[in-house]
């Protein structure tokens, strides 16, 4: 999900850095993805609700992704040219992200709504400055203590997000979790002034050498698939969870406050599959065999989705679709890693973050024309048949690297 930039560039002489600073990091972070994520939950029952038509809906949920195409992989590629201004692009991102939940409060027309979302893609571009910044808090050798540290504050704040949401809305109304979005960018803008920056002394001018890094990086080996199944994971990502789950749950009667149990029931599943693979090593030989049984999975349980008539049986699809997306995600960034020559890691990550937006992106949008077209139902069918050709596709590059 978003926690996948965690490969970063290798760091010489760390200084020590006082435990009030990781406070305030981590603080930051919290009020990141707080910030954009409080109201996702019930996003798209309250487009319904204001008048918008499905395909209206997938528009504005994929404008998300159109920012974060944009951004992130020139990010990645210029972050040692943009080092000195790395703490200012991540508040320049908290800016983005009030903007987009104030015009979220006192507008409800379509070219605002779509505005307000591409702003909040902006901020979510900017968490690759956020995982170099607190990279650099910690030798080489602890990096990935870092980033668990990061990946674990993201879950969490989501977690928070997703499973409150409902209910908040149900006592104070549809605007609440906006105003609350947009307090908590402002939090984040004092926590991210005041987080200490750690030079890490070999930042390289790279402004003469981009077309040749983005040439380096689009060469490879590997990398166009692994992008490619991550850009469909997360378009299932933000066609389900994200997107028509809460919307097909409110047709089978659920209410906004038993959204708790729809929303833990993915993410508790998902969270703690990605914390297996974090404390569990994995011989990365078994990575596409797994890849392609959490692509089985995915199919699925998407497919039954739309069978569910209680919240007891929506929950349990969601729940095992959240603990395929578990897999498939970790897996999916191992192989980058894997397969990224230690030059090109940070383009690598950029390259492979902004392609999987085109997801977030062109997810949303199809299954609004989808569910505009047919229904709801169909949408989730489309999703599992989606699923279902990645896999073949998995299955035909590895027959194919095998000869």
């Amino acid at each position: 999900m978003e926690v996948d930039t965690i490969e970063l560039a290798k760091k010489k002489n760390v200084q020590t850095v006082p435990i009030k600073a990781h406070i305030f990091f981590n603080l930051a972070v919290f009020c990141f993805w707080f910030s954009i994520y409080i109201y996702i939950p019930l996003f798209s029952v309250y487009l319904e609700s204001v008048g918008f038509s499905y395909a209206a809906i997938g528009i504005i949920l994929g404008a998300y992704g159109v920012t974060q195409i944009l951004f992130r992989f020139p990010l990645g590629i210029l972050s040692d040219v943009l080092h000195k201004i790395r703490k200012q692009l991540l508040i320049a991102g908290f800016v983005c992200a009030f903007i987009s939940c104030m015009l979220l409060v006192y507008f409800d027309s379509f070219i605002f709504v779509l505005f307000a979302r591409l702003l909040a893609g902006i901020t979510a571009s900017m968490w690759v400055m956020a995982t170099v910044l607190y990279s650099y808090y910690f030798s080489p050798s602890k990096a990935a203590k870092a980033m668990g540290a990061m990946q674990f504050n993201t879950v969490t704040t989501q977690f928070i997000c997703m499973t409150a949401s409902g209910y908040l809305i149900h006592l104070f109304g549809w605007n609440f979790p906006f105003w609350l979005g947009g307090i908590a960018s402002l939090f984040g803008i004092y926590f991210a002034w005041n987080i200490k920056e750690v030079q890490n002394g070999t930042e390289n001018n790279l402004t003469l050498r981009v077309n040749a890094y983005i040439k380096r990086t689009n060469a490879i080996p590997g990398l166009k698939l692994v992008t490619f199944l991550s850009l469909i994971a997360h378009a299932i990502l933000f066609i389900s969870i994200f997107g028509f789950s809460p919307m097909i749950a409110v047709s089978i009667g659920i209410n906004e406050q038993q959204f708790v149990w729809l929303m833990s029931a993915f993410f508790i599943p998902h969270a703690l599959t990605s914390l297996g693979l974090m404390i569990f090593s994995l011989d990365p030989k078994y990575n596409r065999m797994f890849l392609k049984i959490s692509f089985i999975l995915t199919s699925i349980f998407l497919g039954l989705i739309p069978l569910a008539n209680t919240l007891i049986s929506i929950s349990l699809y969601h729940a095992g679709l959240g603990f395929a997306l578990g897999f498939t995600f970790p897996l999916l960034l191992s192989e980058v890693v894997q397969i990224s020559p230690d030059e090109l890691k940070m383009s690598a990550m950029g390259y492979y973050q902004s392609f999987y937006a085109l997801g977030i992106l062109i997810g949303p949008i199809f299954a609004g024309v989808i569910a505009e077209q047919f229904g709801l139902n169909e949408v989730f069918l489309f999703s599992a048949i989606l699923t279902l050709l990645s896999v073949l596709i998995l299955y035909f590059w590895q027959s194919k690297n095998r000869r």
